[in-house]
């Protein structure tokens, strides 16, 4: 199937991409990477009239830090947040979802800012995004706001953002002292889209867990926290034993949302056949919150992702 016939205009600033917007109308679409976009015209699935390129719009690109943590302009690419020192220090989580998204042409193109619009229960940044308490900017006819993660996603594919309202930037906070975040994932072997994904975010302080922040993707209509397990991790010693004993509290979580598509049925997304992750006797939620638990608190993502091989 071939995309329906649209115009297309590219933005060379902020103010033009405002100005092409109120132009075209409301059946126009921001063109970012592309990597979401092109597929659903493709399908037909989105009939824009019209075209707007930002990918060349200077003031959505760059990383950089600002106050107590990072800012990731909406047009940074996946691959420049995984190569990213600047991020790998103060978020390792978020480089290390960016690292495992798609394959080396999707990380080339695909943006951040995009790819958090798009918002995709089964996409890896917005349940990276979640955990680690980030910020998002959008800009539109009223100015200037920001939205908490926590808040930002909505449903499938869909977000907090008002109508003309365009990302242009990800603030994520510092790691603080004592922090660890990990990510990892069940991915479909095709997409690598997240068929199940974790990520936390764990700060030790005298060999207890003080805080954590714990999001599930992949399994429910958008990121969303683990309270239930949260609740569990803090104030105790994370051992083999308690990090199981936490992760066994997914299952309150989950509820009765879990959600079902073409590629897994919603039973097998919570209960895959035992065996998949280790210990076997645990589902693929609860071995792979277990793991990204277990690299969080020890603050080793890299090692955890080689270790379950993606």
């Amino acid at each position: 199937m071939k995309a329906p016939p649209f115009a297309y205009v590219r933005a060379a600033t902020l103010g033009d991409v405002f100005s092409l917007w109120a132009q075209a109308g409301p059946d126009a679409r921001l063109l970012a990477g592309g990597q979401s976009l092109l597929a659903a015209l493709a399908f037909r699935l989105s009939e824009p009239t019209t075209l707007i390129d930002i990918s060349r719009v200077p003031e959505l690109a760059g990383i950089s830090a600002v106050g107590d943590g990072i800012r990731v302009g909406a047009l940074t690419t996946h691959a420049e947040i995984a190569a990213s020192a600047d991020v790998q220090k103060a978020a390792p989580a978020l480089a290390e979802a960016a690292m495992l998204i798609g394959d080396p042409a999707v990380r080339s193109r695909g943006t951040i800012g995009g790819n958090i619009a798009h918002a995709d229960p089964a996409s890896d940044l917005p349940t990276v995004l979640v955990a680690l308490d980030a910020r998002i900017v959008a800009v539109g006819a009223s100015g200037e706001r920001t939205i908490g993660a926590d808040g930002f996603f909505t449903g499938i594919m869909s977000t907090a953002l008002a109508e003309n309202e365009v990302v242009t930037a990800i603030v994520v906070p510092a790691a603080p002292r004592g922090q660890g975040s990990a990510y990892v994932k069940f991915p479909h072997p095709a997409s690598r889209y997240a068929v199940i994904g974790v990520a936390a975010a764990v700060t030790m302080a005298n060999n207890e867990c003080s805080a954590a922040r714990v999001a599930l993707g992949g399994l429910l209509p958008h990121a969303t926290r683990a309270t239930a397990v949260e609740r569990a991790l803090t104030g105790k010693s994370l051992d083999t034993a308690t990090i199981a004993s936490a992760a066994a509290q997914v299952a309150s979580d989950l509820g009765g949302e879990v959600t079902g598509d073409i590629f897994a049925s919603a039973e097998y997304r919570a209960a895959v056949a035992p065996g998949v992750c280790r210990p076997r006797r645990h589902t693929a939620a609860h071995g792979r919150l277990a793991r990204a638990l277990w690299c969080a608190s020890r603050r080793s993502p890299r090692w955890c992702a080689r270790s379950i091989g993606v």
